[in-house]
């Protein structure tokens, strides 16, 4: 069967306000009970309030010891880069959900990244992951130029609380709207890929130069009528781990 793929406009992209809701609907609906976050730093996903309550075992996983302890003490913690070439025994086939939300486009080395995520699933499993994809103008322009840069023209295009929101290097490995060469990668690893989307658009012009905003929304619609995989500035895939 040919993988689901899909495309939407920005404001379908479930990476930000909505991934509470869809997390836990992805939970519910493969039922899942050992759950890996990647990359959840100070801001895991799931609040602990529902964890507690829902009998589920959460494992929030960072690089970063100092970004993980900025997250309530409740949550189970993993300092682990899964990017590395190899990771404890203990967990190959540990968790049955493994999810990621804006992480995938900061791994130095997507291709030993996700064999290291298909070997922590169980058979059966699922992977699911919400990342910003290489070809987008702002994607681009943070990829190649140096981080004193890309700083100034996030605080100037997009300021956050660097506190709770830290900016990171991207480096766009694997991360790349739903082409055929891409669904290809990811079975080569051994995944069957359940669904693939891509979104058009993005809100980066808009607190500094809005005129620029309606132009990348008139081409964010021309691009959902007429999709192309490259133009997509950002992804969402859920992949399985075949049972035995």
């Amino acid at each position: 069967m040919r993988p689901e793929v899909r495309y939407f406009a920005l404001d379908q992209f479930a990476g930000w306000d909505n991934a509470i809701e869809v997390v836990r609907k992805m939970v519910s609906q493969y039922s899942s009970r050992r759950i890996l976050e990647v990359g959840s730093g100070a801001n895991p996903v799931l609040p602990i309030d529902y964890i507690q309550t829902s009998g589920i075992e959460y494992t929030a996983n960072d690089v970063s010891e100092e970004e993980l302890m900025k997250a309530h003490p409740g949550y189970q913690r993993l300092l682990l880069d899964l990017s590395c070439a190899s990771f404890p025994d203990e967990l190959k086939g540990r968790y049955d959900f493994i999810f990621s939300r804006m992480v995938n486009e900061h791994i130095r080395d997507g291709e030993r990244y996700y064999r290291n995520i298909h070997d922590m699933l169980s058979p059966g499993g699922i992977t699911a992951h919400w990342f910003s994809t290489l070809y987008a103008l702002p994607f681009l322009i943070n990829r190649l130029l140096p981080d004193k840069v890309t700083d100034f023209l996030l605080d100037t295009f997009s300021p956050r609380n660097r506190h709770q929101h830290e900016k990171f290097r991207a480096y766009y490995s694997w991360s790349r709207g739903p082409s055929p060469r891409m669904i290809r990668r990811f079975e080569g690893i051994g995944f069957k890929v359940l669904r693939y989307d891509g979104y058009f658009g993005h809100g980066y012009y808009a607190l500094r130069l809005p005129w620029l905003h309606k132009v990348e929304m008139k081409k964010m619609n021309w691009l959902v009528r007429h999709p192309q995989p490259w133009a997509c500035s950002y992804a969402h895939i859920v992949l399985q781990r075949p049972g035995i």
